[in-house]
């Protein structure tokens, strides 16, 4: 399964699973390093940060934004 950390709420991680349904994941959880827009994958109860996917939905959000901003 992916999620998307959306914020973070006291110890826990507020992620948007695909089908825009929200959950909590304590932090305890996830990587340390992980932060809001990260895509995480959840395999086996193992979390990581998916930095493929990341990486692209920054540049798509990037693109659909640069123009707002001229």
């Amino acid at each position: 399964m992916k999620v998307i950390i959306d914020r973070f709420e006291g110890n826990f991680a507020v992620c948007e699973k695909q089908d825009r349904t929200m959950i909590n994941i304590e932090k305890s959880k996830i990587p340390e390093e992980s932060k809001e827009g990260d895509v995480l994958n959840i395999v086996d109860g193992e979390i990581s940060i998916d930095i493929e996917e990341t990486n692209k939905r920054k540049k798509e959000i990037e693109e659909l934004t640069k123009d707002l901003w001229k």
